[in-house]
């Protein structure tokens, strides 16, 4: 039986009704939820990294994967589903949107407690909590511009909080890793870490790779600012000049015993692969892979004409070929905002690279991330190091993650083409971004969508339904936000999405 379904339209729904309960301000709230500011850090971290996972890994990252032409929906299946998505219909009301905003911050409520408290006996719990608010806090920002920083993650304290100029508050992350990675440098050994820090258990040097990456992360994305901002070029100089080249070389992951036990499952296994008895969740059904990246990982020719004849082993791991019918063996997806009438019969789901079990991993920062990272402020002369050595160690970073086994093929296949290889590339930038594209499907997929917004890559063609002739530059802030703090909240024209860029956003 056909399931007919508006998923865009439901989550929209929910979206309001939630909110619609919310007596204060969300982003002043936790959800961790202890009532009593004598509770130790210790006590604190473990629920404090887990708290805005669910919300980051499904909801923001899938909204990258759409926007970025990467996944689309079954249409065979579901009717309705991705429609605000595929017209670019992102409005104060667009609900995706709302849930990001308010979760993302109720989430990084906990972080605040932590760096609060008084006494210097938990230095280590507060320099890792500084470090996971500026993960977070750079995520917001370049999805929404200026929001509240300074005065937001109060609580009861604070429930109309200024805002903060984008740039302003991107400098301060950058103060902020600083002072954590100080701390770190330091490790005080009569207090330590252990077994709540359900990242890297108790390593301070895995946190300062940490940092030291996320700090790469922050100053490449005012890169291009800076070839037309002397202040901006002068700011990234001293900024890469004392940069700490301790970067992240293995993935930086997340598990607090992950089961098969309610309560328990993985976030993105909860939401893409099946429940604890072993029933498909919906979007196990609804995800599919968009016509375009199926087309462009086989090397075939793409909706834009574009064609790389490399064909990429990674597609199997993260797409599963379809069983039956004139397509049977391949992997198969759908151009986005087609029609069943036009649909392939069958479609692919997602593959075993990305849905392990419900044990699996959470992915707070790839080591595929960091070598592309490094491999373009390499590219730009920020940074020592071979570019093109950094780079294949990405594409071997994903397929390592992706469990595809050895790059080398593939890389010796793909060098001299242009816009996957290195050496075959006229714009090595372009290259990259690429390659990241690539790697961070389904884990991390926003961040492509803000690589595309500074510097242009990757194109991807929009949906046949588009309503607009480019993707947005920001989504707007929620309409909750503008009935709750609307002495602070900015005046945002409802054209805004696609007329005012981020700060760091030249192109």
């Amino acid at each position: 039986m056909k399931k007919y379904f508006n998923k865009g339209f439901i989550l929209l729904a929910l979206g309001l009704s939630t909110l619609a309960c919310e007596s204060t301000l969300d982003i002043n709230e936790t959800e961790v939820g202890f009532t009593t500011e004598n509770v130790t850090p210790d006590l604190l971290l473990a629920g404090a990294i887990q708290a805005p996972r669910a919300r980051f890994e499904v909801t923001a990252s899938e909204t990258g994967s759409i926007l970025m032409n990467q996944w689309a929906g079954d249409i065979n299946n579901v009717t309705g589903g991705f429609q605000d998505e595929f017209r670019l219909n992102f409005t104060q009301t667009y609900g995706p949107g709302s849930l990001i905003w308010r979760d993302m911050f109720r989430g990084m409520g906990t972080y605040q407690a932590i760096i609060n408290y008084e006494g210097e006996e938990y230095n280590n719990h507060k320099a890792i909590s500084r470090i996971l608010k500026s993960y977070y806090f750079q995520f917001l920002t370049d999805i929404y511009g200026d929001i509240p920083y300074t005065e937001a993650l109060q609580f009861g304290e604070n429930f109309t909080p200024a805002y903060d100029d984008a740039k302003s508050i991107y400098r301060d992350l950058i103060v902020q890793l600083d002072v954590a990675i100080g701390t770190l440098n330091n490790y005080s050994a009569s207090n330590p870490v252990g077994v709540e820090d359900t990242v890297f258990a108790g390593d301070a040097n895995g946190w300062i790779q940490m940092a030291n990456t996320l700090k790469l992360r922050i100053l490449l994305r005012q890169s291009e600012l800076a070839l037309t901002d002397s202040e901006t070029a002068s700011y990234l100089a001293a900024q890469f000049a004392n940069l700490d080249n301790n970067f992240l070389i293995t993935d930086a992951t997340l598990n607090p015993s992950y089961s098969n036990t309610d309560g328990q499952l993985n976030p993105f296994w909860a939401n893409y692969g099946q429940d604890t008895a072993g029933n498909d969740t919906f979007d196990n059904d609804f995800i599919v892979p968009s016509d375009y990246q199926a087309e462009f990982l086989k090397g075939f020719q793409t909706e834009d004409g574009l064609s790389t004849n490399v064909s990429d082993p990674r597609l199997t791991r993260m797409y599963e070929p379809v069983s039956i019918g004139p397509d049977a063996g391949n992997v198969v997806g759908v151009i986005q905002g087609e029609t069943n009438v036009n649909a392939p019969q069958e479609l692919s789901e997602l593959g075993p690279g990305l849905l392990r079990g419900p044990d699996q991993d959470s992915y707070l920062f790839t080591a595929a991330e960091s070598f592309f990272l490094q491999a373009e402020a390499a590219e730009r002369g920020f940074i020592t190091g071979s570019a093109q050595q950094l780079f294949e160690a990405g594409i071997q970073a994903s397929f390592s993650l992706l469990g595809a086994g050895s790059a080398n093929n593939y890389i010796a296949s793909s060098s001299t083409t242009n816009r996957i290889g290195y050496a075959g590339s006229a714009n090595k930038i372009e290259a990259i971004m690429f390659q990241k594209w690539i790697a961070l499907t389904g884990i991390n997929a926003m961040e492509s969508f803000f690589d595309y917004n500074r510097t242009g890559f990757p194109a991807t063609p929009l949906s046949v339904i588009a309503e607009q002739t480019r993707l947005p530059y920001r989504l707007l802030y929620p309409a909750s936000e503008s009935s709750t703090n609307s002495g602070n909240v900015p005046n945002q024209a409802a054209s805004a999405a696609f007329n005012d860029r981020l700060f760091w956003d030249v192109n």
